[in-house]
């Protein structure tokens, strides 16, 4: 996908990108294997999270720095994309079962989570993949077709979880290994530089409560949609933007149309990342929706493997869906 707009006069950064040194590569994998054996090496247990909190304190300072900087903005993208992180010189098969997770702390693992801790608090979400936080993103046999991680098909563009009143911040995907036959690649597209383009009409009918969500498969069966709701929150100038292509639905046709346009733009305006192993896109879950392109599994063990981990900036906003003022959210 090509990007043809103008940021010339843009206020916000473009292409935000941290490539670390190799000498950097080795102080994230020495964080990471201190935090193997922590806490028995368990990934969900409070014990090992707080080690990993403590430890990415260790991270490199211009790492750091980059991730403090997105925090502070965003971008006109969106997107934070860090290269050269550690991963296992010898990985198993990638997992081939639907709702695989990250039970055990690899390389991998913990240099995921402590570069989100310097973004906010991890969270998971007890209805989706059972609470891990850190999550398995790959193909599963028989769900080719569906519009959730597991599929294969083009994957809609979407905000994270944006049924639920308190999805995360941000979105982190790890590739620990590349699709080997090179078609499956992220997409992002910004509400940022979407809002220009837009018609003045749209705008007006997208900021209005006339959208319903329901929650995606990798949920389960939860039932039910969420309150009305606009696509373009809060500040009109830079607002956020709440859609989910598969699963947002206009509640009449000019809501229709204007959902539409917005995808429209979003497509035209998206960028295709390319994630190789050790690459980690950060995603802005408030500005930017991300989706995928269409690929074919071999389920030899050899696939697409990335790790998703979440983070929020407001742990009190989201404490009454906390399980024991956790980290796992209902």
């Amino acid at each position: 996908m090509t990007d043809t707009t103008d940021t010339s006069t843009a206020p916000f950064l473009v292409d935000t990108a941290v490539v670390l040194t190799d000498a950097e590569r080795e102080q994230v994998r020495a964080v990471a294997e201190g935090l193997v054996p922590a806490a028995g090496g368990l990934l969900d247990d409070p014990a090992w999270l707080s080690a990993a909190r403590a430890a990415s304190e260790s991270l490199p300072h211009r790492l750091r720095c980059g991730l403090r900087d997105f925090r502070h903005d965003a971008g006109h993208d969106g997107t934070l994309l860090i290269r050269n992180l550690p991963v296992e010189a010898e990985l198993p098969a990638t997992p081939t079962r639907r709702g695989s997770v990250r039970r055990t702390a690899t390389v991998a693992a913990a240099a995921i989570a402590t570069v989100m801790l310097q973004l906010g608090e991890v969270i998971a979400y007890r209805s989706e993949k059972s609470g891990a936080l850190v999550q398995d993103v790959v193909p599963v046999p028989g769900h080719e077709e569906e519009q959730s991680n597991a599929g294969s098909v083009r994957l809609h563009m979407h905000t994270e979880n944006a049924f639920h009143p308190n999805r995360p911040h941000y979105v982190g995907l790890m590739c620990v290994r590349a699709d080997p036959t090179g078609d499956a690649r992220l997409c992002t597209a910004s509400v940022r530089r979407a809002l220009p383009l837009l018609t003045d009409e749209a705008r007006r009918v997208l900021s209005e409560q006339r959208f319903m969500t329901e929650p995606p498969p990798s949920f389960g069966d939860l039932g039910g949609v969420t309150p009305v709701h606009a696509v373009l929150q809060g500040a009109a100038e830079d607002p956020d933007v709440l859609v989910d292509f598969a699963s947002t639905h206009p509640l009449d046709d000019g809501a229709m149309r204007a959902m539409e346009e917005l995808r429209g733009i979003f497509e035209r305006t998206a960028h295709a990342h390319d994630l190789a192993a050790g690459d980690l896109a950060v995603v802005d879950n408030r500005l930017t929706v991300h989706g995928r392109t269409s690929f074919s599994p071999r389920f030899d063990g050899t696939d697409r493997w990335l790790h998703r981990v979440y983070a929020a900036l407001d742990r009190r906003r989201s404490r009454p869906d906390a399980e024991a003022g956790g980290a796992v959210l209902r």
